[in-house]
């Protein structure tokens, strides 16, 4: 949020002296989500005040939509939430982008940023506040994605708490059972009731099926090239593949976009990230067969088959999926334990992540790898083994990913090897070396 408001767009909006006073009783309402300090709340509240008025102004209007009190603004104010609120989605785009471009050596971006960008986007589309989130419910969500159901408040939420406490607990209830619980203890009425089941129909449940190769080989080398291709698969209780999300408070037409993140979250590194968009079947159907087609010639195959595997395609975009392709350096040997994490930027608690482990091998001195580990040879002495554990750490990562030879005469030895290597295998390449890891998941 505090990067997020002092976004250049939201300088453009004006400053008035009549916003003055509303803009002071906006504070006292929202003063609880400003995450002030409590024992330094006068000069937290000075320091807040002392911000340049577009900023402030920025923040009490965003905080104020996520508590829903959008209808006590005045008309002035209901100008300028406007103005920001439609900027929301691009802006929030842009952020993610920036979090997840390649900014360290190795090529990667940060996760828990990207993470906290896509939560905030889908707090602002549903209207719920960031606090919901950390309230205790047994889930992640907290009880945000609750709140983001018709007719629901933190008081319907207190009385169905002994039975409910996520959005999947009530997803795992039969219609009946949801029927008596909404009804009975709840209190809602049975249209209230419908509204609910009509909610929960038209969220969201999505699968992914993740694979990292390298073309033309068994196993993932040190350095390879690697291949990650992603199926995304959007189911809805309903039957509907593409459809906008329910989002009754905000005031523009918001579309579904679904964020993949390949990531090892204990060293808070993006490996590879890519934008989703369901509601465009035409664009699916043309990306999924360009990438089929394209991955069948490079293998071999023959136009019957290529045109077979491109038809098979087109029907599994047309049942739903989405197709993703992109390209990654393999690092230094090991075992690497991955989260695929698949965020929509609406819902809140419509996320799917799934575990991925990557086996990378010691690069061999056969020359048919795709590229040295961070633009250099390592000595093999200072690879560590395949059989080792798991890397944990991102610090074991930097301290061996990056070590340089200590011996000049050894580089220079292996240099000529690996040159004589490449010529003899230079006629036999026709891409980067292969391997496979495979993960399918439900959320």
């Amino acid at each position: 949020m505090d990067v997020f408001v002092k976004a250049a767009e939201f300088m453009d909006i004006p400053v008035r002296r009549a916003d003055d006073e509303p803009l002071q009783e906006l504070f006292k309402l929202v003063k609880s989500e400003l995450n002030l300090d409590g024992k330094n709340a006068r000069q937290e509240q000075t320091k807040f005040w002392k911000q340049h008025p577009a900023i402030v102004k920025a923040e009490l209007l965003i905080q104020a939509h996520l508590l829903r009190k959008a209808d006590t603004f005045s008309s002035n104010l209901q100008q300028d939430y406007k103005h920001v609120l439609q900027f929301t989605p691009r802006l929030l785009e842009g952020l993610i982008k920036m979090a997840t471009v390649p900014r360290t050596a190795k090529g990667h971006g940060w996760l828990r940023p990207a993470i906290g960008i896509v939560e905030l986007s889908q707090c602002i589309i549903q209207a719920v506040p960031l606090s919901a989130r950390k309230a205790g419910s047994g889930s992640s969500d907290g009880v945000a994605s609750l709140l983001q159901l018709p007719h629901f408040s933190d008081a319907v939420i207190a009385k169905i708490a002994k039975k409910v406490r996520t959005l999947q607990n009530l997803l795992d209830m039969t219609l009946q059972e949801r029927a008596e619980l909404l009804s009975d203890v709840a209190g809602l009425s049975a249209a209230e009731v419908q509204d609910v089941e009509k909610v929960l129909e038209l969220m969201p449940r999505a699968t992914i099926e993740v694979t990292c190769e390298t073309e033309g080989e068994e196993g993932i080398q040190e350095g390879d090239i690697v291949t990650v291709q992603a199926w995304v698969t959007v189911r809805r209780a309903n039957g509907l593949i593409a459809a906008l999300p329910h989002a009754p408070y905000y005031p523009f037409p918001k579309g579904e976009n679904f964020w993949f993140l390949l990531a090892d979250a204990n060293s808070n590194d993006v490996w590879f990230s890519e934008s989703i968009n369901v509601m465009d079947e035409a664009a699916a159907i043309t990306t999924a067969s360009t990438i089929t087609e394209a991955k069948m010639e490079a293998s071999g195959a023959n136009m019957e088959e290529i045109a077979a595997a491109v038809k098979d395609a087109v029907a599994k975009v047309k049942r739903g999926c989405r197709l993703i392709l992109g390209k990654i350096q393999a690092p230094q040997a090991g075992n690497y334990s991955l989260d695929s994490h698949l965020m929509c930027d609406a819902w809140i608690g419509c996320n799917t992540k799934t575990n991925l482990k990557l086996k990378v091998l010691k690069r061999s001195r056969a020359g048919s790898r795709g590229g040295n580990v961070a633009g250099g040879v390592q000595d093999e002495n200072d690879v560590e083994d395949e059989d080792e554990d798991d890397i944990e750490e991102d610090e074991e990562g930097d301290q061996s990913e990056y070590s340089e030879s200590e011996d000049e005469d050894e580089d220079k030895d292996e240099d000529e090897d690996d040159e004589a290597d490449k010529q003899n295998n230079n006629s036999n390449r026709k891409g980067f070396a292969n391997g496979s890891a495979r993960r399918k998941g439900r959320k």
